[in-house]
């Protein structure tokens, strides 16, 4: 069944209706073809699906009669940010596309100290467009509960000061303890409603990004005796404790 995310405000306010709005009426028109009286899946953005018919298609706006509604269970009992060091060409792309399949809550792209790309300002917005419309294909496609965001580019620093506000953080890093050490970190995730999982660039952190990350009390792991590249990285780590933490 075909998925699509409206803002609570769609709502009808006797909960009887939905209202699509903006680019999806045109995919539904003209792209998938839909006619009144198929079935499509509705979610607020807010954990709830609903089941709905639709009753009407204009070029402005689809209306739909809401048949059920059920409580979404995908989503991660722990809310997870990424901190990913920006990589070189379209890698980011690949990242988000899988880190949201995989469960993450939100995305930083993180300027580090060996980040080779350089974020043009005049670009910065449309560049945030097109991650967050990957991020909303892969909740389609993934049935999210909700779409996660791709936030502002920040510096290491801004990504530390954010990350503040997390109960956990961690960081692979090639000098961590042995993996018993860091099956047990991981083992403590479950424990949090928050993590922060913070990922280099293609260079790696600088010894001293390590060592303000682990001011704030994150927790160096290790991935294993292989060097993973940095689209690789993340995506372990969140497969990782998507495993360990799921229900």
């Amino acid at each position: 069944m075909h998925r699509f995310y409206v803002d609570k405000e769609c709502l009808s306010n006797l909960s009887t209706h939905v209202y699509i709005q903006g680019e999806d009426v045109n995919h539904i028109r003209n792209v998938l073809r839909l006619k009144p009286g198929e079935q499509i899946t509705v979610n607020n953005c807010d954990g709830t699906d609903f089941i709905c018919t639709i009753d009407d298609i204009s070029k402005e706006q689809v209306s739909a009669r809401i048949d059920d509604i059920i409580t979404n269970c995908v989503e991660l009992p722990v809310k997870i940010t990424l901190f990913q060091g920006m990589p070189k060409q379209d890698k980011l792309e690949l990242i988000i596309q899988k880190a949201v399949e995989l469960g993450v809550n939100e995305i930083v792209p993180v300027i580090t100290k060996r980040s080779v790309v350089k974020i043009d300002e005049k670009k910065a917005d449309k560049k945030l467009d097109r991650y967050n419309m990957i991020a909303l294909s892969a909740a389609k496609q993934s049935g999210r509960g909700i779409v996660p965001k791709v936030k502002d580019f920040m510096s290491f620093k801004e990504a530390i000061e954010y990350a503040k506000g997390l109960c956990m953080n961690i960081i692979p890093y090639e000098q961590a303890k042995g993996i018993e050490y860091s099956r047990e970190v991981v083992g403590k995730i479950k424990d949090y409603n928050s993590l922060g999982i913070f990922i280099g660039p293609e260079g790696g952190f600088a010894e001293e990004e390590v060592e303000l990350a682990k001011s704030i009390g994150a927790e160096c792991i290790t991935l294993g005796r292989r060097i993973l590249r940095t689209e690789t990285a993340g995506l372990a780590t969140l497969s990782i404790i998507m495993f360990e933490i799921d229900s």
